[in-house]
């Protein structure tokens, strides 16, 4: 019996939505709200909408990937990360497609309300996000083919992310009037910005973890990821830094009368780190990199809400 035949159309939807990538989508949105609780901005139908958009735009993209990585010849029977269901034959081509439009559709509308309060910046934001999903694997020149991967994640699933949900929330807070045409005074901060590098650093080492299990068939199938440019060593040195930068950044905000001891919350995770960098530090096959991916998620997700308690926990006490 084939794979197609054993996974049920259900099951088969859910690998493709891959559920298991939420909470990485939804760390970032996690931290800029933490931001504004502390600022005194917090506002929570802005907050919401954020986390909505940020999670159907994740699994708008995990649709866009298997469906491009499919179409493109980039998925082959050697590839030893998760199932991808359309070059396994568990659902046709079109329909991943339209699964893909249909829930980018569903975050346009989401993006509506936060459009008529955030205006011309979130609207830019918000289509250039959809864009770099569809991109990454899509079109004439996927940038995820060139090398460019590690750096588009690190914008957007990490300083976009946190920044435009301190954002909204910040603007929603004033008295801007609706859809302002720029980015009003105050309302993106070099603590915003700050705070945003331990979601886009482990962010993107998630995909670091991701291209070099697959570094080998990545090369054979002429997908130029920024592993296969690097090699195993540099690649390896590139993770640690990033893991590395999630855990300086709160020491930075330590310092700061204005947050103090607090910020250091996310050192709690530090043992998740330590024990996940240490597999990917001297493994390469699927067999141990891909437990890896959901730890290194599972780290992004704890030190970003740890973080936001951290930040927030002041302000509330």
């Amino acid at each position: 019996m084939s794979t197609a035949e054993r996974v049920s159309k259900r099951r088969a939807w859910l690998m493709a939505a891959r559920p298991q990538t939420l909470p990485a989508g939804a760390a970032p949105v996690v931290v800029g709200i933490g931001l504004a609780v502390h600022a005194g901005v917090f506002a929570a139908g802005p907050a919401l909408a954020a986390l909505v958009g940020a999670l159907l735009i994740q699994v708008g993209t995990n649709f866009a990937n298997d469906y491009y990585d499919a179409k493109k010849g980039a998925d082959t029977e050697d590839r030893e990360g998760f199932t991808r269901v359309t070059a396994g034959g568990l659902i046709p081509p079109r329909q991943v497609k339209y699964a893909m439009v249909g829930t980018y559709g569903l975050a346009v509308l989401v993006g509506l309300s936060l459009v008529a309060v955030g205006g011309v910046p979130i609207l830019v934001v918000g289509l250039s996000s959809i864009a770099a999903g569809v991109l990454y694997t899509g079109g004439p020149y996927p940038y995820g083919y060139r090398g460019l991967g590690d750096l588009f994640v690190f914008v957007y699933f990490g300083v976009v992310a946190v920044t435009g949900t301190y954002y909204v929330q910040a603007v929603a807070s004033g008295s801007y009037g609706l859809v302002p045409v720029w980015v009003p005074p105050g309302t993106v901060t070099v603590a915003a910005v700050t705070a945003s590098l331990p979601a886009a650093g482990l962010s993107t080492a998630i995909l670091v973890v991701n291209n070099i299990r697959d570094r080998e068939t990545d090369a054979a199938a002429g997908k130029r990821t920024l592993a296969v440019l690097l090699g195993y060593r540099w690649s390896r040195v590139e993770f640690v830094a990033f893991v590395g930068m999630a855990y300086v950044v709160p020491l930075v905000f330590a310092l700061d009368p204005a947050f103090g001891l607090p910020a250091l919350a996310p050192l709690a995770s530090v043992p998740l780190a330590v024990s996940v960098s240490q597999t990917v530090l001297t493994r390469t096959g699927g067999e141990a990199l891909n437990p890896a991916l959901e730890r290194v998620g599972q780290t992004l997700f704890a030190h970003s809400v740890l973080f936001a308690a951290g930040l927030a926990g002041p302000t509330l006490l």
